[in-house]
């Protein structure tokens, strides 16, 4: 499984901001991810509509968690940004397949999916950010 560059790109935002207290920028992360600040803005608004970030207007503006890392799931966060019902055509009911009903690939699928998500459940945001200071050491050592 492949995961798209909005949930890439909101794990990245997320474990930046896990790595400091201080207010980060879209244009900051960017810099210091080297991606497209617009790709980025997308999902800072999503990630501030889902309550996993605050965003601060004005001049020193930015983001931060709106939650402790802790209490942050990796699996929820992929679930948030990731259409998970077109995973194949089939799943998500649009397609008409001749062999629908009787084929064992939507369950065999289904079943795949679901460990995958399991798994990205037990991990919260502070499990996948143990070295917060190595993280901004390495994000304030890379600029564009």
């Amino acid at each position: 499984m492949q995961l798209s560059l909005k949930t890439d790109y909101a794990l990245r935002v997320l474990m930046a901001l896990a790595s400091t207290e201080e207010v980060l920028s879209v244009d900051w992360m960017a810099e210091h991810y080297g991606i497209s600040r617009n790709h980025l803005a997308k999902v800072a608004q999503q990630l501030n509509a889902s309550g996993l970030v605050k965003t601060i207007r004005g001049r020193s503006g930015g983001m931060q968690l709106a939650r402790d890392p802790a209490n942050i799931n990796v699996g929820s966060v992929v679930r948030e940004f990731e259409r998970l019902d077109g995973f194949v055509a089939c799943m998500s009911g649009g397609t008409a397949c001749t062999i629908d009903g009787v084929c064992g690939l939507k369950p065999a699928l289904g079943g795949a999916l679901e460990a995958f998500l399991s798994h990205l459940d037990r991990f919260s945001l502070a499990d996948i950010t143990r070295k917060p200071s190595s993280i901004r050491e390495r994000l304030l050592a890379q600029t564009r």
